[in-house]
Parts: C-alpha cells; structure tokens; sequence
C-alpha cells in the first residue's frame, strides 16, 4: 500500500512539475504589426536594450510581427558564427509573398566603401527619400545592399531585376525608376508598401 502511495505523489509530483513548467511562457509574448521594442520594454518595465540582451536581438529596430520573444530571464548567449574561408553567404530579406513582415535574419549594419558614408547617406544622395529608406528599404533588406532573399530577392529593394545589385548609387537609382514606372511615384510605392507588406 505505501507503494501505491508513493507512486501517486511522484505522479502528482511530475504533473505539478509539467504544470510548473508550462506555467513559465507568461513572460512570453507574440510581436503584433506595429511593436516596437521601446514600447514593449515600457509596457513589461524593463529596457529596450534588456529585451534585446535577453532575446539575443542585433538590432533593437528591427523585430517582426509573429515573432515570440521573453520578456523577462537571463542573457541570452551571444552566438559567435564559424568562420569560414568560402565567400560570406548573404543574410535572407524578404519572402516572395506578401507577409506582414519579412522573413529574416537580423541585418548585419549596412556598410559601404570606406571613405563614402553610411548607406543610408548613400542612398539619400542618389535620390532616395527618408520615406522611402524607413518604409521600403527597412523592411525589405535591414538596410542591407548585399541581402538576398530564399527566393533570390537581392539588394536594398529585394528585386531579381538587375539594379539589386551593384552600388548603392545603382541601386538606389533602380528603386526610384521602379516606383516611379510601377506606381507613378515614390510617394504611391510608398503608400502601396504600407498597406500591402511587399512593393
């Protein structure tokens, strides 16, 4: 007889222990359409820069909708990639379909020749519009010229037409002539990019 009872309180033991458990994904939450992290962090009374230490975030301005992150616990690890003697293979953007965000890894920050600027200078000089830069360019590649997509999207626009490559100039050229012949303007790609998800 006290077998049996000690089988039932290990099996209440383990069920407490199961509900224990399951009981830890309340400090998890799903990224809607429009979080960012600042607000998140204010929301839970923490940091923007500890939900990026613990969710082990590159880039505090750039999450996605669908995502789960914590919102309380450790550091997470920092990851250190192998290194490899092949050429670096370039970080994934946008998916071919039309999601809420794409689907990517975090940027690495986007750079460019040394002694020509940031990116994003880059970009403004050869034409492109803050606008443009936060609505399309962001979303798409994370700032990112090298990017390339699963789908073989490239470039700071994520496109397989050919001014997906090459320098920023060039690129930022082909994404003012694409908006400009697909929506008549970059003021109405930018519109159809907020409303749709993809351009």
């Amino acid at each position: 007889m006290n077998i049996k009872k000690a089988m039932i309180l290990t099996g209440a033991t383990a069920a407490g222990l199961v509900g224990a458990s399951t009981a830890a994904s309340a400090d998890q939450i799903t990224i809607k359409s429009g979080d960012t992290l600042a607000g998140i962090a204010q929301e839970h009374g923490t940091t923007t820069e500890n939900l990026a230490a613990i969710n082990a975030i590159t880039d505090p301005n750039l999450i996605f909708a669908g995502e789960t992150i914590e919102t309380e616990g450790e550091v997470a690890p920092v990851q250190q990639a192998p290194v490899q003697a092949a050429a670096p293979v370039a970080q994934p953007a946008a998916q071919a379909a039309a999601p809420v965000a794409p689907v990517q890894t975090p940027a690495t920050p986007a750079s460019a020749p040394a002694g020509s600027g940031s990116t994003y200078d880059e970009f403004i000089a050869n034409g492109g519009t803050a606008a443009m830069w936060h609505t399309i360019v962001r979303p798409e590649s994370g700032g990112n010229p090298n990017a390339v997509s699963p789908n073989g999207y490239r470039g700071l626009g994520q496109t397989k037409e050919g001014w997906g490559t090459g320098t920023v100039a060039q690129q930022t050229q082909g994404m003012v002539n694409y908006a400009t012949s697909r929506y008549g303007s970059v003021e109405n790609a930018i519109s159809f990019r907020q409303s749709n998800g993809w351009w």
